[in-house]
């Protein structure tokens, strides 16, 4: 089956000017988080009833008149601030810049993770590796790296990678526990969050974490900080590896945000150690965030820029996947789609899946 987006309907004159966007862009990202970091933005919000001079924001702000002319300028082109009779002030897009948290915890992401590394993107694409990674270190993912990244760069990993998970969480409890299930698999826990979460919900269901070694030391001291050590265990495992079997006997295994760190390969290897676990009337729950199931264009554009993330920073080899990518290897693995629920959190779907009876 194929697919069409897209459209090439606009005028020469707006293509070409867009094509100058994309040319200047990371010079104007960098403008616009110098007028956010700085306190410019903030300034302007303070003082919006009558706008504010050049020389009164640098001299409030102790800064140069020439270096709060030239970032306002840029602000210009970016639509973040406006100017009349010499008195500026703060656009809507401003405003959402320096006030909006989804657009904060992007623009750190970018910056903190992102930014030197995707000068390596090109290599990346061509040998499959996430060349960018090597700004920080020598690692094969950053996922054997987050326990030893810069502090800065691991705070705007996780803020990013939370900011997400945690507006869904509370949708989906209902939708896990209304099988009423004992045993539940965290396959990729991370932190321990979710699991967490479970049994703040739940004051009988038991988990178990399975993630690799630096992720389950992360969730073991959370854990133990909650006092929860009795109903979460956490298992150390290299998933990569197909030979290792996932443990058994649990009636809901659940993936969020995890398997879009996968390669489709690695993804199929991982749904089928999941059938393996599952108890016959189990059910594996995967949460994602598909590029075609988003409601706004911002939010299909951050995913495929997120993308870009996996293949130069991540493993190399894996994305945001449009959903019927995922539908193909749930179908191949041995699993169906029970039920499916879209817009859960801020962009995900839930996938509810459960093993094919055996003919």
């Amino acid at each position: 089956m194929s697919f069409t987006y897209g459209s090439d309907d606009k005028s020469a004159l707006q293509a070409k000017y867009d094509a100058q966007k994309i040319a200047f862009g990371p010079v104007m990202f960098q403008a616009a988080k110098a007028l956010r970091d700085l306190g410019i933005l903030e300034y302007l919000m303070k003082n919006r009833k009558k706008g504010s001079s050049l020389e009164q924001i640098a001299s409030d702000l102790d800064l140069t008149v020439y270096g709060v002319k030239v970032l306002l300028e840029a602000g210009l082109s970016l639509d973040m601030v406006m100017v009349e009779h010499d008195r500026w002030s703060l656009t809507k897009t401003g405003y959402f810049i320096q006030s909006d948290d989804l657009t904060r915890v992007n623009m750190d992401f970018t910056n903190d993770v992102n930014y030197l590394g995707l000068f390596h993107l090109q290599e990346a694409v061509k040998n499959g590796k996430p060349e960018g990674l090597k700004v920080f270190g020598q690692w094969d993912t950053v996922y054997e790296a987050l326990a030893e990244l810069p502090e800065d760069v691991r705070k705007s990993w996780f803020a990013f990678d939370h900011y997400y998970s945690d507006y869904a969480f509370p949708e989906v409890m209902p939708l896990i526990f209304k099988d009423h299930p004992k045993r539940i698999l965290d396959v990729g826990g991370n932190t321990g969050k979710f699991s967490l979460f479970c049994t703040d919900y739940d004051p009988d269901v038991q988990m178990t974490i399975l993630d690799l070694p630096g992720q389950v030391n992360e969730a073991r001291k959370n854990i133990k900080a909650k006092g929860m050590e009795d109903r979460i265990n956490a298992i150390a495992a290299n998933l990569l590896d197909p030979q290792v079997p996932f443990p058994k006997g649990y009636d809901a295994i659940w993936m969020s945000q995890f398997l879009d760190c996968f390669s489709q390969k690695e993804i199929l290897s991982l749904l089928r150690r999941s059938v393996e676990a599952l108890d016959e009337k189990g059910g594996l729950y995967i949460l994602e965030t598909y590029w075609d199931k988003q409601k706004y264009e911002a939010s299909t554009y951050s995913l495929h820029a997120t993308s870009l993330y996996f293949t130069a920073m991540a493993n190399g080899n894996s994305q945001m996947y449009h959903s019927r990518d995922m539908e193909r290897l749930v179908e191949k693995s041995g699993l169906f789609i029970d039920e499916l629920f879209e817009n859960v959190g801020v962009s995900h779907t839930l996938f509810k899946c459960r093993k094919k009876k055996q003919v």
